[in-house]
């Protein structure tokens, strides 16, 4: 039985990330990535600067700069790389990886408009429930699949679609806590 819902939600508003350069930023996810930057904001007192790009559906991805921020530690504070090449594993409380909705029968050709760009990215991934997690064919039980890459600061992006609609049968691992007692759902 759902949840009742104490709030009404509409989608992500916008997501803020920290950049180390704001014009780079806006060179790669305006100029790479076509995406429109849609409010730029300088923050009092020289404490840097808030930037907003549509990322569709009505929703926002923005960016601080601030020009005394302390650098990125992969495998920390983000991944350290792609997840086909290297651990996907980052800190608590850390940004793992933004998905973009693209459409399903468009991502090979996005795969191919970011490699021709230059942007290193990984192939299509058929994401599925067996032990691996991942197909190398598409079947009846992918239910997303995705290509993986990295913007200039290393902050890993997804392009992502669904292949099917989610059931109440995709909800059946408990949740586990910290001390590996299992949670109920």
């Amino acid at each position: 039985m759902p949840a009742a819902r104490d709030f009404e939600f509409g989608g992500i508003n916008h997501l803020a990330l920290v950049c180390s350069d704001m014009a780079r930023t806006v060179d790669f996810y305006r100029g790479v990535l076509g995406m429109p930057l849609i409010k730029t904001i300088d923050l009092p007192a020289g404490m840097g600067q808030h930037f907003f790009f549509d990322c569709g559906g009505g929703d926002s991805l923005a960016f601080f700069w601030f020009p005394d921020a302390p650098d990125a530690v992969p495998g920390i504070s983000a991944p350290a790389a792609r997840p086909d090449s290297g651990s996907l594993t980052s800190a608590v409380s850390s940004m793992n990886h933004v998905a973009f909705t693209v459409p399903a029968e468009r991502i090979k050709e996005y795969r191919d408009r970011l490699r021709a760009k230059g942007i290193a990215c990984s192939e299509v991934w058929n994401h599925d429930d067996s032990e691996a997690g991942i197909s190398d064919d598409m079947h009846d039980g992918v239910f997303v699949r995705s290509i993986y890459f990295q913007d200039p600061d290393g902050i890993l992006l997804e392009f992502a679609c669904w292949t099917r609609e989610l059931g109440p049968g995709d909800v059946r691992h408990a949740p586990r806590r910290a001390v590996g007692e299992a949670s109920v759902v």
